[in-house]
């Protein structure tokens, strides 16, 4: 697959659900309404369409939520995609986590052949984690990352920056990363869905100002490592982990983008910051074959723009896409 750009279309990833145990201030409204259940693609449905994917040359496959873990389930899905890995048509299969369900599922996921995961954790601190996620408890999350390292997962932290909240408690989460053995990578606020009272301009901290930040405490340097996904890395001299920097507000990260994303409900956004969307699941319930699906597929593919428009305006809404993260792919 490759689109107008010239860039060849190998990284999927598909929310296996939009519901999450979790409501994060940045990601959800508190009083969420979730799809109905006849409108989310199956379970087979899901291994269907990755393998349509797998095929047309996708080779690493991230399955993500709201919580994927939630997903009545999601092991069977995951067991089934290993055999691609098994095969060599997959070169990895992961996933996205807030950590809740990590101390029920770490080893299992490794027998699937998951080898790396990214947990998501924004503070360390137990008051701030239950009033960013509304009603989290953080020693369940600390439980989930200590039974992925005992399991053998190499776990990369994500971390959205937000101003007055945890933007002053970063060079530490940097330092208990060091300690575990984790990489972290640090996100800037995105403008997507709709999260009741919270005005996303007043979470937004720059991920310019977290660097300079984090090069008062550590040695920062920068590297050419690459995970397939947006961030640009560095290295951390002091603790010899890596720190990723996720900024698709201040620098736009969309030239050397390979990747699209499928919701739970089957729509393909060949741009997270873009509406145009593609709906693969009347081709999948239209017929047995995946003639209909491939076609689908690709002529989504020539219609990916070449970078999205995200923007956090005092003067414009506080929404640039409709949609909630959680729907759309992580």
């Amino acid at each position: 697959m490759q689109d107008p750009f010239g860039r060849h279309i190998s990284y999927l990833r598909v929310s296996v659900t939009d519901r999450c145990d979790l409501r994060c201030v940045y990601c959800m409204a508190e009083d969420m309404v979730f799809r109905p259940k006849s409108e989310v693609l199956s379970i087979e449905e899901l291994d269907r369409l990755c393998n349509c994917f797998i095929r047309l040359g996708v080779k690493k496959l991230r399955l993500t939520g709201g919580e994927p873990l939630v997903r009545r389930e999601v092991m069977s899905l995951i067991q089934s995609l290993s055999r691609q890995l098994g095969s060599g048509a997959l070169d990895e299969l992961t996933l996205t986590t807030n950590g809740t369900q990590l101390a029920r599922y770490a080893d299992e996921l490794v027998e699937a052949g998951v080898r790396r995961i990214n947990v998501s954790l924004d503070t360390l601190r137990p008051e701030v984690f239950k009033g960013i996620t509304r009603w989290g408890r953080l020693d369940a999350v600390l439980e989930g990352f200590a039974a992925a390292k005992s399991a053998g997962l190499q776990v990369k932290v994500n971390t959205v920056a937000l101003k007055g909240i945890n933007h002053e408690e970063l060079p530490d989460l940097v330092a208990w990363c060091g300690e575990q053995g984790f990489d972290i990578a640090f996100i800037e606020v995105m403008p997507m869905g709709d999260i009741g009272g919270e005005r996303r301009l007043d979470q937004f901290y720059p991920l310019s100002m977290v660097r300079a930040d984090l090069a008062k405490r550590w040695t920062l340097r920068d590297i050419a490592y690459r995970t397939g996904g947006p961030a640009r890395y560095v290295e951390c001299l002091e603790t010899g982990q890596r720190i990723g920097f996720i900024t698709p507000l201040t620098h736009n990260f969309c030239e050397s983008c390979n990747r699209v994303r499928v919701t739970c409900t089957g729509l393909l956004f060949m741009c997270l910051g873009q509406e145009d969307s593609a709906d693969l699941r009347t081709a999948l319930r239209s017929s047995e074959g995946d003639d209909l699906l491939e076609s689908a597929i690709l002529a989504a593919i020539t219609r990916k723009p070449r970078g999205h428009d995200f923007m956090i305006d005092r003067r414009g809404p506080n929404v640039a896409v409709s949609r909630h993260m959680s729907v759309t792919g992580g």
